[in-house]
């Protein structure tokens, strides 16, 4: 058998145990709180900066914060999480990222919160949610044997979760920096974390995980294992270059750009909540969507095509200037294109990887794909700073067309069509995986 066996190859002995569905649906309840705290800090922390210092760039160094240790915490949390185990590692980072959050709203209500004090916590919350989310991640093969769920459907699943806690969570934040500001939304955000913790404690087995043999067999190499394989496959290399790329822009645009733009264009930083809650109600109808009958049509020309749309009118429409109401219409339909993004990526992922190197592989694409965006996030402040924020925005709408575009004529691209196959994606020698 190839190199890239697929994780479903275990499928066909463990359909003689008993379906169990409960599993899954616990870890994705446990993503819904977890991912939707994440969403909440996304939205409060930039605007703490910002009233704190009432600077673009102080918010850009935030994003710097919040971005650099998912590199750290991807690269090495990858590692631990395949030594610790799955759900071991799921719970104890959930517990130890919802202290971290809950510390801003406390130490700002008792002696005082210091920017810096405020940089230390965001850097240590974000350190600690790499591992978790990877954690979380990885579970999910394995669960869905256990449902006998098909792994593109749980995938798209999954990827639903994910676009509805950004939902649930921007709703949220909006929500509550509107009628209470922004600190007590962090207390949501650390309850959250501490729900996804008992769910997957509670109710995801441990005998869930791959067996030791499987992870005995992967069990070498590290982090640097895991950029290895991606090394070796090209589909992968194209994935994390381009998202990668694509990441710098978005970092900026959550960090620094709709932030700006909804305090000094729209004039209320609530809105801020109520963009990213429209960009994740269509990204929800778009996973949903492809998890249904999407991945029949998946390719590069759809994938393609979704790139572009999900990231260049957005910019375009918030360099010309739109206004909340033609603003959000249009991050709903950027968000549909996206939907369908996430789901294609992993379910070509999940048929490459194999068992027992699924958290280092994971983890060095996290850590890759996360790269630029303490580069970006600095950048994107920088420029509104220096050239303004019209010019910034209309540059991010030309790079994201370029870039979107890319899968048309790189091609690397052409595995993806393989996710319209049951277990995933293609072998390098057509077989299917």
């Amino acid at each position: 058998m190839s190199e890239a066996t697929t994780t479903t190859a275990r499928g066909p002995a463990a359909t003689d145990a008993p379906r169990r569905r409960l599993p899954i649906f616990a870890l994705f309840a446990a993503q819904l709180f977890s991912l939707s705290g994440n969403a909440i800090a996304m939205i409060a922390i930039p605007i703490i900066a910002l009233t704190e210092t009432g600077s673009p760039l102080a918010a850009g160094v935030a994003g710097v914060f919040a971005t650099v240790p998912l590199i750290i915490g991807g690269a090495l949390g990858g590692v631990l999480v395949d030594r610790f185990g799955y759900r071991v590692s799921s719970v104890v980072a959930d517990l130890a990222s919802g202290l971290t959050v809950l510390a801003i709203p406390v130490l700002a209500a008792t002696v005082g919160l210091h920017f810096g004090v405020l940089l230390a916590l965001v850097f240590l919350g974000g350190l600690l949610d790499a591992p978790g989310d990877t954690a979380k991640t990885v579970l999910m093969p394995d669960l869905a044997v256990l449902a006998r769920m098909p792994l593109a459907r749980a995938a798209g699943v999954q990827s639903t979760v994910q676009r509805t806690a950004t939902l649930v969570g921007a709703g949220i934040a909006g929500t509550l920096v509107a009628l209470a500001g922004p600190m007590p939304a962090l207390v949501v955000d650390a309850t959250g974390f501490a729900l996804s913790a008992a769910l997957v404690g509670l109710f995801v087995p441990r005998h869930a995980e791959a067996s030791d043999a499987d992870a005995s067999e992967h069990s070498g190499g590290g982090f640097v294992a895991g950029i290895r394989f991606i090394a070796r496959s090209p589909l992968l290399r194209a994935i994390v270059l381009l998202v990668t790329l694509t990441n710098a822009i978005d970092a900026a645009g959550m960090t620094v750009l709709k932030p700006v733009y909804a305090t000094d264009v729209l004039g209320d930083p609530a809105m801020l909540g109520f963009m990213v809650g429209c960009f994740a109600a269509g990204a929800l109808s778009g996973s949903a969507l492809f998890g249904a009958f999407g991945h029949r049509y998946s390719g590069r020309l759809m994938f393609a095509s979704c790139f572009v749309l999900a990231g260049a009118p957005p910019y375009l429409a918030m360099a010309l200037g739109a206004p909340i109401h033609v603003l959000l219409p249009i991050l709903a339909a950027a968000g549909l294109a996206a939907g369908a993004l996430n789901p294609m990526m992993s379910t070509a992922m999940y048929g490459l990887v194999p068992d027992g190197m699924r958290a280092r592989v994971f983890g060095a694409t996290t850590a890759g794909v996360v790269a630029s965006m303490p580069i970006g996030a600095f950048a994107g402040g920088l420029a509104v700073e220096q050239l303004g924020l019209v010019p910034t925005l209309a540059a991010c709408a030309v790079l994201y067309l370029l870039l979107g575009s890319s899968p048309l004529y790189i091609r690397a691209f052409s595995g993806l069509s393989a996710a319209r196959t049951p277990t995933g994606v293609r072998g390098q020698d057509g077989s299917t995986v």
